[in-house]
């Protein structure tokens, strides 16, 4: 991403979804497929810092995105191995402003290339770029530069960017079939043997009533989208 870039922060900023990912971690976890994540690579070589920002180094964004990737992406345990390579782009970290007058929301850009093991392909040829802003909550409607650190700042956004990249990926999975598809991943119901035998009525009744019944096959879950 090159400095012509910034002013399209903003345009990010109203587009992008409010994510939760730390809250959403606390949900039961639906496979991905048959996604297994190999190596999750996090570099941030063309990192911009938006407008009124905070600082931060490229180490401490490389740490804080690699962190959160991990946290969420090492809980589903599919049948196939998948590597994702993510690129830090550019970030806004609100700095202390006016509280309720003037509030800078924190952002947070970056690019994925998500590739499959067994064939070495890209399933994205081209990298996808995705954008996180911070999470609302009471901390941040006076503004995440007031209430919360650096620190704090970046490990939300970074929860955050790795919830809408999990969305994005479900997405392409339900649209392309990514990771097997959705039923790709979930548990199979063994079907009864032919020839099991069949149960014996009950003295007295209609031998007709004593037909063995399949239980009904129980709904299809959906996976939660993006």
């Amino acid at each position: 991403m090159t400095i012509r870039f910034l002013p399209a922060f903003a345009l990010c900023a109203l587009l992008a979804a409010c994510a939760d990912g730390a809250r959403e971690l606390r949900q039961p976890v639906e496979p991905i497929g048959d996604f297994k994540m190999g190596h999750g690579i996090v570099v941030a070589p063309n990192i911009v810092k938006g407008p009124a920002s905070r600082d931060a180094s490229d180490e401490e964004w490389i740490e804080a995105v690699d962190a959160a990737i991990e946290e969420r992406f090492r809980r589903y345990q599919g049948d196939a191995f998948y590597h994702l390579g993510i690129s830090v782009e550019g970030y806004v970290l609100a700095q202390p402003g006016i509280p309720l007058v003037f509030s800078p929301k924190s952002v947070l850009i970056v690019n994925v290339t998500v590739f499959e093991d067994a064939t070495g392909r890209k399933l994205n040829e081209e990298a996808k770029q995705l954008t996180a802003l911070e999470a609302p909550s009471a901390e941040t409607i006076v503004g995440s530069g007031v209430t919360q650190s650096k620190a704090e700042q970046m490990e939300n956004l970074s929860k955050n960017i790795a919830l809408v990249i999990e969305s994005w990926m479900r997405k392409e999975m339900r649209a392309q079939g990514w990771f097997g598809g959705p039923e790709a991943g979930r548990p199979v119901t063994p079907a009864a043997p032919a020839d099991a035998p069949e149960a014996p009525a009950e003295q007295g009744s209609d031998p007709a009533a004593a037909a063995v019944f399949a239980p009904t096959d129980e709904p299809e879950v959906t996976a939660p989208g993006g």
